[in-house]
C-alpha cells in the first residue's frame, strides 16, 4: 500500500476571474490545498487548468508544483476532459490520494478518474485523516442525524472535500511552486461533449454561497422583505441565501435556494432569519460551525439544531442587532 504520510497528494484546484481579469485561486481550493498540507509530508502537487494560474497563492500555501494541462481549444467545463487531463498527471508521478473541491464539476470529475484508476471514491468529506496507511473520510448523511467514517481503498483513494470542511492555513514557510506544462490526448467520450455557449451569471456584489464564511438566510417568515436579510448580510459581509419557499414565490433568485434541491453549504456562520427548518432546507446546511436562528415559532424544528436561538419578531430583532454590531465597531 502507499505510505500516504509521506507520499504527494494530488489536488485538482479551481481559479475564478478577479479584479483586472486575472486568475485567481478559489477559496474551496484553498481550503483543500491546506487540508493535504496537513495529511502528508510528501508535499501537494496540483492541477491547475488555467494557462496562468494563481501561484503566488498556491506557493503561499506551500503547493511544491503546479501541474498546467494543455487544454488548447478544449472546454475545461467539460468534467470527461479535466478527468483525461488529471489521469494524465497522476500517470507522470505517485501519489497517495487525489482529492478535489466538492462542487458540481469536482464531483463529476472524482467519479470519472476513480473509475479509470478503479479506486473508492467518498464524496462531500467533512474530514480527511491518514490511519496507518489508509485515507479515512467523515461524512455526514440522512439531515446531519448519522456521521460516517469511511475507508477509501484502490490504488489510488479519491475523495471530494466540502466547502467550509478546512480552513486556509498558510504554509509555514512558502514555496516558490515548479510550473509544469502536460500533454495529454482527449478519450472518445470527452472529445463527443461540446461546449455551445456559457454565460455567466450577473454579480450581486456580494461573496458567493460556496465561499462564504458566513451567509444570512432568508425564511417564510420574511413574508418576502429582504431588506433586514440583506441589511445584516451586507453589515457582516456575508453571502445571502434562502430557503426553498422563498425561491418558489420570487422573493429571492432560485441560485440562493439552499437545502436539497438547492446548494450544500458548511460556513463558519449560519443565520436563518424567519427560517422553520424543515428537513429539505437543513440537509443542505447541518453542517454549518455556527447555527444562529430567529424565528417567531418557539416549537420551530431550527431551534433544535441551533446554537443560539432567539423567539421573537425578525423585524425588531435585527435592527437591534444592527444597532449593537455598528455599536461595538464604534460606528453609532
Amino acid at each position: 500500500m502507499t505510505d500516504l504520510l509521506n507520499t504527494p497528494i494530488l489536488v485538482l484546484v479551481e481559479h475564478q476571474r478577479g479584479d483586472g481579469g486575472s486568475w485567481r485561486l478559489t477559496p474551496a481550493s484553498a481550503q483543500v490545498v491546506s487540508l493535504a498540507k496537513e495529511l502528508t509530508d510528501g508535499g501537494v502537487h496540483v492541477v491547475a487548468l488555467p494557462s496562468t494560474p494563481d501561484a503566488p497563492a498556491l506557493g503561499a500555501l506551500g503547493a511544491g508544483k503546479i501541474l498546467r494541462p494543455r487544454l488548447d481549444d478544449l472546454a475545461p467545463r467539460v468534467s470527461g476532459v479535466i478527468a483525461d487531463a488529471v489521469l494524465a498527471c497522476i500517470a507522470g508521478d505517485r501519489y497517495g490520494a487525489f482529492l478535489v473541491p466538492s462542487s458540481y464539476r469536482g464531483r463529476e470529475v472524482a467519479s470519472r478518474v476513480a473509475m479509470r484508476l478503479d479506486s473508492g471514491v467518498v464524496a462531500d468529506a467533512t474530514a480527511l485523516e491518514v490511519e496507518g496507511e489508509a485515507l479515512i473520510a467523515t461524512t455526514v448523511a440522512l439531515a446531519g442525524t448519522w456521521t460516517n467514517r469511511i475507508r477509501v481503498a484502490g490504488a489510488l483513494p479519491v475523495a471530494t472535500v466540502k466547502t467550509g470542511a478546512h480552513a486556509v492555513v498558510p504554509a509555514a514557510t512558502p514555496s516558490d511552486p515548479v510550473i509544469e506544462d502536460v500533454d495529454f490526448e482527449v478519450s472518445p467520450e470527452a472529445g463527443a461533449v461540446e461546449v455551445v455557449s456559457s454565460t455567466a451569471e450577473s454579480g450581486t456584489g456580494r461573496v458567493s454561497l460556496a465561499d462564504a464564511d458566513a451567509v444570512v438566510v432568508a425564511g417564510r417568515g420574511t413574508n418576502g422583505d429582504m431588506s433586514v436579510v440583506n441589511a445584516l448580510a451586507d453589515e457582516l459581509g456575508a453571502a445571502v441565501g434562502a430557503t426553498r419557499v422563498v425561491a418558489d414565490e420570487g422573493w429571492a433568485p432560485r441560485n440562493l435556494q439552499i437545502g436539497q434541491t438547492g446548494a450544500n453549504i458548511s460556513p463558519k456562520l449560519y443565520i436563518g432569519l424567519g427560517v422553520s427548518g424543515a428537513i429539505h432546507h437543513t440537509v443542505g446546511m447541518q453542517s454549518s460551525a455556527h447555527i444562529v436562528a430567529v424565528c417567531d415559532d418557539p416549537d420551530a424544528p431550527i431551534f433544535e439544531i441551533a446554537d443560539f436561538g432567539v423567539v421573537g419578531d425578525l423585524f425588531e430583532v435585527v435592527p437591534q442587532a444592527l444597532e449593537a454590531i455598528r455599536a461595538a465597531r464604534g460606528e453609532n
